[in-house]
């Protein structure tokens, strides 16, 4: 049993090598995202206040924003009140399926950056390779192929993360020792076990949330959208008239501590409301910041629905925390910083796995020209 899980395991790591290296590389690259769009686009991505001011109304900033770009129409809006991460609006141009992406100074209500494509900055064209491997939209008969790649690998990632774990499945023995004086071939395998072991809670928490991503997005696009093309924008979807500074105050008022974080304006004719995401208090560390939402009538403003993520079922609870978890934003400094390096695990895995791999089939090619020389030599 255990040569046949370790024959599955080579086969399935030689599949997924190269996409899970660039999946890993890419990802652990986005542990930091903020802070390297910080480093790249300091005058677009951050703000220097030192003491947090009040943000300008969310009318007069919608109204601005509007103003701004007669030609697009808000999407969606991610807030941050912190006084150093400016604000991200997302925008769909009219006549268009197209989103760009535009930064703001909630606090001037000031536009810093001119719509760009939202996989224009380094980073989002990072995590456009990260999901997409630059497959998606290549072929008009599979659309979505980077998309399904990336589900497989995910799959393949994660069923390698429990296999290797059943193979060595007595590590505990050797869990902290490492024979750095052997043969090559020896030290390869030790490694491989050793960082395998030890990166191993972070990885199948990868794995696992990553199949989760995938396969939500891919049913979406494959299936909510299988039979039709997305809308195209000439006109707002919502009343531009609206108090969206009240639906602020009710959303306070309808979920005890609750945090605005991103707000989400209809784009397409089946929607019918805005949707206020937030973050609430709660005792679990990997509770996201898109735990609770209230929406309102897109047309009339009035309150249409609730949902605080505490009163939720166990596995919506468990769903909700997969994005902290995937990314590793639940401990501060310290998650991302091993999140960062423990995500860099497959692509030591892969080159200490290859490398016995190779070893294995020059041992047997070594073999059989053996037998055939003993072979040719009786005869």
């Amino acid at each position: 049993m255990r040569k046949t899980i370790f024959k599955w395991h080579s086969v399935m790591a030689l599949i997924a090598l190269l996409p899970l290296a660039i999946m890993s590389v890419t990802g652990s690259m986005l542990v930091f995202k903020f802070e390297i769009d910080s480093l790249l686009m300091p005058e677009q991505a951050t703000l220097s206040y030192q003491t947090v001011p009040e943000r300008k109304p969310m009318t007069t900033l919608v109204d601005y924003v509007t103003t701004s770009h007669p030609n697009y129409e808000i999407g969606s809006w991610e807030i941050f009140d912190d006084g150093y991460e400016a604000d991200r609006v997302y925008l769909l141009k009219h006549g268009t399926d197209t989103w760009y992406k535009t930064y703001l100074d909630p606090y001037a209500g000031k536009m810093l950056s001119e719509p760009v494509g939202i996989h224009s900055d380094f980073t989002d064209f990072i995590l456009h390779l990260h999901y997409t491997l630059l497959l998606d939209d290549i072929s008009d008969t599979f659309p979505h192929l980077g998309l399904v790649i990336g589900l497989v690998v995910a799959i393949l990632f994660t069923l390698l993360g429990i296999s290797g774990l059943i193979i060595y499945r007595r590590f505990w023995r050797r869990l902290f020792s490492f024979r750095r004086a052997a043969p090559r071939l020896i030290v390869m395998s030790e490694l491989h076990k050793l960082v395998g072991v030890w990166s191993s809670p972070v990885l199948l928490a990868l794995g696992i949330t990553g199949v989760y991503f995938n396969a939500v997005e891919y049913y979406h696009e494959a299936f909510e959208h299988h039979e039709e093309e997305h809308h195209i924008v000439r006109t707002a979807m919502f009343n531009h008239q609206l108090n969206f500074d009240a639906m602020m105050t009710q959303s306070h008022q309808a979920i005890t501590g609750f945090k605005p974080t991103y707000w989400l304006f209809p784009f397409e004719p089946e929607q019918n409301n805005i949707t206020i995401f937030g973050s609430v208090d709660d005792a679990n560390p990997f509770i996201s910041n898109y735990a609770a939402t209230v929406s309102f009538d897109a047309q009339t403003g009035a309150h249409t629905y609730s949902y605080d993520i505490r009163e939720a079922s166990t596995l919506d609870r468990v769903i909700d925390s997969f994005r902290k978890l995937h990314f590793g934003h639940f401990a501060g400094l310290t998650s991302k910083v091993i999140w960062c390096i423990m995500g860099l695990a497959p692509v030591l895995l892969g080159l200490t796995g290859l490398y016995m791999w190779w070893q294995r089939r020059r041992k047997k090619r070594r073999s059989r020209a053996n037998r055939s020389q003993r072979v040719q030599a009786y005869t």
